[in-house]
């Protein structure tokens, strides 16, 4: 599987099931995309060893399982970390998630609204996401000049879309047919 040439169709539309539901059989995967069963199961583990399918997952109701708040956080830096002090710093970053661990999904680089970083999150009530921007102003590894957060509200519900990603799956076969 070489990236620059693309995946096969039958490669993103195994991916585009797996999007929509991971617990089914390799023989319920094979029958939907129309190959045989060793095909998905020999494709399934190319597709691992390859890093397109990291996980196998699950999309629970957050609210359900006692959530209330969900908060994309984003700061900038003050200084930018050299790469191999960088690498040093997220191992005890995650040493200190270990002990005291965050209910984030992504943490990760980027640019856009005056920061370089940005931590998505849940939180069980005001006062714990209050406690969790406390704990990153107050890491003595992220030096930062400013934090601001977009805040949801789990327990709203007007919201307009949920966490899937049904979307997507669908979204990576359109664009295999129109390459």
């Amino acid at each position: 599987m070489d990236e620059k040439k693309g995946l096969k169709t039958v490669e993103l539309r195994l991916i585009s099931e797996l999007l929509k539901d991971s617990r089914r059989s390799d023989r319920q995967l094979a029958k939907s995309i129309g190959v045989s069963q060793p095909t998905v199961t020999r494709t399934v583990r190319k597709l691992r060893e390859a890093g397109y399918i990291k996980e196998f997952t699950i999309i629970p109701d957050f609210k359900k399982l006692g959530f209330q708040i969900l908060a994309f956080s984003t700061f900038k830096l003050t200084e930018q970390v050299p790469s191999e002090q960088l690498k040093e710093e997220r191992i005890l970053i995650r040493k200190d998630f270990m002990k005291k661990p965050l209910a984030h999904i992504i943490g990760m680089s980027g640019t856009g609204l005056n920061a370089d970083r940005m931590i998505v999150s849940f939180h069980e009530s005001y006062s714990s996401y209050s406690g969790f921007l406390q704990r990153i102003r107050n890491d003595p590894l992220i030096k930062m000049n400013s934090l601001s957060s977009f805040v949801v509200d789990l327990t709203d519900d007007n919201h307009y879309d949920s966490l899937t990603l049904l979307p997507i799956a669908d979204y990576i076969l359109k664009m295999k047919k129109n390459e």
